[in-house]
Formats: C-alpha cells, structure tokens, sequence
C-alpha cells in the first residue's frame, strides 16, 4: 500500500482482525455483485469504499423513476441509464481508485461461469429466482463462497454459502428450485426503502469478512429481519446430503 492507501483504509488497519494484511487482501480481491438495484446499491458502495480492488457489477436493467427510493446508487440524472453505468459512476466518485466493470446484461450460462470462476467471492443482489438459482449452480461448480440476500416488504433475509467448504448448504438446498415458491417482487408487493440497505450492508460485511478471513460468517445460517418489529432471528441451515446441485460435492 502507498501512503495515501494507508491514510484512507487506516480505520480497516486498526482492526486487529484486519490490519495491513487484510486490507492487502481486500484490495487484491475481485468481487462479483450480481444486481445493480435495492440490495446491489449499498453493497457495492460499502464494498468500494473498502478498497475491493476490482468490482464486478452486473445488471441489465436501466435506471426507472421508481428505483430512486432505494436505489442508492442512482440518482434523477441517471433515469434511463443502464444501472450498471449510473453505478460504476457513482462508486468511481465514491473511490477513484477502484476497478469497477460494468457489464450491462442478464448474466447466464457461459457469461455467468466465467464470471463466478474469476471471482474470490460473489453478491447475489438480484431479484428472482431464476438467477439466485444460476448464481449458485454456478458458485458450487468452482466452490466460490456466495453471500445471498433477499428484501421485500418490511421483510429481509441474508445468508452465506461458503462453498469452498465440504460440509457447507448451498442455495438448493434451503430453496428446491422447481418446488411451488411463491415468486414475490417489488414492483407488485412494495419495499421499505430502508431495508434494501440494512440487508446490502450486511451483505457486504459478510463479503468483506470472508475475503479478510475474520470472524464468524453466516455460513450454515439464514438471518432473517422483521423489518416492522425491528427484530432478528437465526436459522441453521444444513447441508442435503440429496441435493441435486451440491449433493456430489467433496465425493
């Protein structure tokens, strides 16, 4: 690190359980956030602001009137913008020094492992099921930690899927893709503006833990938030020893 380095991730390297060598790490790690919306925003600035050395934003989604009550990382002039350029404009002035790519599309298939397989930890910031899905195929096939969160009404949940681990669930195994879900969205249930950046933040936090090697992550629990009441719970998770997606992992 230069001096202007040390200067600005000084409050990191105070942290006994970061120091210099855990901010070294976070600003060698490549982080891949899959969403640039209500959870995406306050992640990838927290992570920026941290000193992640190169951000991956992923979205293929343009900037609506309607994002800006949450949607911290765009502002008015950005209406009609592809979030992920609104975004990485706005962690750039957040922090000149980060590497922000900003891919504008739905990321899948060969796009999507390629992606995951670069990545030392992945944000799945996104909206449906559809892709959590595919984030985690992906993150269990290169055994890449995942840290999920979810926010709709006054209800928010998060969870780590450190898939480097044997023994760890994956998605799949607390959400059976194909099973009768109900498929809940913003645009038709609402969202507490404020929740979208509590679940974000934790999101980013657990991220940043995993990259420094501090702590206790979430992995093997599902915490979830009752916005309205201000309370947290904790859930274990275990792993599905028949779970068609991670089941043969470790074999």
């Amino acid at each position: 690190m230069n001096d202007d380095q040390l200067l600005r991730y000084s409050r990191h390297i105070l942290l006994p359980e970061i120091g210099v060598e855990g901010q070294e790490a976070i600003l060698g790690a490549r982080v891949l956030v899959v969403g640039a919306g209500g959870l995406g925003s306050p992640a990838a600035m927290y992570l920026a602001a941290a000193g992640v050395g190169t951000l991956v934003l992923c979205d293929g989604d343009n900037v609506d009137l309607t994002n800006l009550q949450r949607q911290i990382l765009h502002s008015a002039d950005g209406v009609g913008r592809p979030k992920v350029e609104s975004g990485r404009d706005t962690l750039l002035r957040l922090n000149p020094e980060a590497r922000v790519e900003a891919l504008a599309l739905r990321l899948e298939g060969a796009a999507l492992e390629e992606q995951v397989a670069a990545a030392d930890v992945v944000l799945d910031c996104s909206d449906n099921f559809a892709t959590r899905h595919a984030v985690n195929r992906a993150c269990v096939r290169f055994g890449k930690p995942l840290v999920s969160g979810a926010a709709i009404r006054f209800d928010g949940q998060v969870s780590v899927f450190d898939l480097r681990q044997a023994d760890s669930p994956c998605y799949h195994c607390l959400f059976p893709e194909g099973e009768d879900i109900e498929e809940v969205r913003c645009a038709v249930m609402g969202v507490f503006a404020p929740l979208t950046g509590i679940i974000g933040a934790t999101q980013a936090a657990e991220a940043l833990k995993l990259l420094v090697g501090c702590g206790v992550s979430l992995d093997g629990r599902l915490l979830l938030l009752d916005g309205l009441a201000m309370e947290w719970r904790s859930v274990a998770l275990s792993r599905d020893p028949a779970c068609p997606v991670c089941g043969g992992r470790g074999e």
